[in-house]
């Protein structure tokens, strides 16, 4: 199936799923235990629909290898020196990829190397690659504002504390009253080690003409989920720190909204409270952000007028709409209907900063998996994130017992 028709089967299922909450309605009863479980099949199958539309959008966004293109295959008297040398290394990279052998390209970036494993500090291209993967595959480091710290042991990031008070209102030659209200502060980003195992088939080594790229989806996907739980509910110690996590260095609890929620839900006017928490030079490029479990929710939850609040989409390439503000779903989200607990969030998360250090390496495991006839790899990368201005966020939260 193609997008559009994914879409359709997906519009289908969400009707359906309102058929049965307005069926109970004029009932006026709740869903009995089978109508329940229904429900929740119904949004198993959503979420699948979800998996395969977002897989499908990916590819559109790949963008070709740059070495299949027309820059390529020229000869390399009529390219410049960086982009023969980049070739190389990467050609010296699948090399090592397949076989562990190390060609005179990548001799020179080679840390260690013997016969029961090596290791090597990859390219920087193949590092930027890694990363841009990284990034396509969680919601957070999409649409954060990335720092690559190259040298330096942590990135220092200044933000403004406190706002000057407003101007006065003063005669032709005044200059107002003197304000000492205004402060800055810093916060430090430390990237932190973030290591993953994976082992891959000696056939497929032997046989895929572009391990290179494999081995970059593979850790990609490792290294992606570690970093997006962490951006959601990450301590900040020795770790990214979570935008669902209450701390002074990142949002305090004063960006929490519970008003009208219950203890084990929130309501329509719970969200819209929380909608309007947040400054509306921030609705641009704002997003909600809820688990798939808070999403059947959403959808039986209707405004003044009778009309649902989620508004699916049935357009290619838009995503679902609540509030006027799109809605992404995230399986590391909290789901935990509980009082006093979060449960979703509305932000600009451009202002959720990250920082990796372009030391990516990789470590070669010949013997290990031999008996499985595999060979193991071993990447190690050092990241970091944090939210930088707490006032772009808002966390709906349930009310408390």
């Amino acid at each position: 199936m193609n997008e559009r028709e994914l879409l359709a089967k997906r519009a289908a299922l969400i009707a359906q799923a309102r058929g049965m909450v307005e069926k109970a309605e004029v009932e006026t009863r709740d869903f009995s235990t089978e109508e329940q479980t229904n429900y929740d099949a119904i949004f198993a199958d959503i979420a699948k629909l979800d998996v395969k539309i977002e897989n499908i959008r990916k590819l559109g966004t790949v963008e070709p290898n740059e070495f299949r293109s027309s820059e390529a295959i020229r000869p390399e008297g009529d390219r410049d020196t960086a982009t023969v040398d980049a070739e190389k290394q990467s050609r010296a990279m699948a090399a090592y990829m397949r076989t562990g052998a190390v060609s005179p390209e990548l001799r020179a970036l080679q840390a260690d190397s013997d016969v029961a494993g090596g290791f090597m500090t990859t390219p920087q291209q193949f590092i930027n690659r890694l990363i841009k993967a990284i990034d396509n595959q969680v919601f957070i480091r999409q649409w954060a504002t990335p720092n690559l710290v190259a040298t330096a042991q942590s990135l220092g990031m200044p933000y403004l504390a406190n706002d000057p008070d407003d101007a006065d209102w003063t005669s032709e030659l005044g200059t107002g009253n003197l304000d000492s209200a205004m402060s800055f502060g810093k916060r430090e980003l430390f990237p932190h080690p973030l290591a993953k195992r994976i082992k891959i088939s000696n056939k497929l080594l032997r046989l895929n003409p572009d391990v290179e790229q494999l081995a970059i989806d593979r850790l990609a996907y490792k290294f992606a989920v570690s970093f997006e739980k962490a951006a959601m509910t990450g301590s900040g110690a020795s770790r990214p720190l979570g935008v669902f996590t209450a701390s002074a260095d990142g949002i305090s609890t004063g960006r929490d909204v519970s008003t009208d929620n219950t203890t084990t839900a929130f309501t329509a006017d719970g969200l819209k409270n929380a909608k309007y928490s947040l400054k509306g030079a921030y609705w641009p490029r704002a997003k909600w952000l809820f688990h798939r479990d808070a999403v059947k929710m959403l959808a039986k939850l209707k405004d003044a007028q009778n009309r649902y609040l989620w508004q699916a989409s049935v357009q290619l390439g838009q995503p679902d709409m609540l509030e006027g503000v799109p809605l992404f779903t995230s399986e590391y989200a909290p789901n935990t209907f509980t009082a006093a607990l979060y449960v979703g969030m509305i932000a600009d998360f451009s202002y959720y900063h990250t920082a990796d250090a372009l030391d990516f390496g990789i470590q070669r495991l010949n013997e290990l998996y031999a008996e499985s006839n595999q060979t193991g790899f071993i990447g190690r990368l050092e990241s970091d994130g944090m939210p930088v201005l707490e006032e772009a966020f808002v966390r709906v939260k349930l009310a408390a017992s």
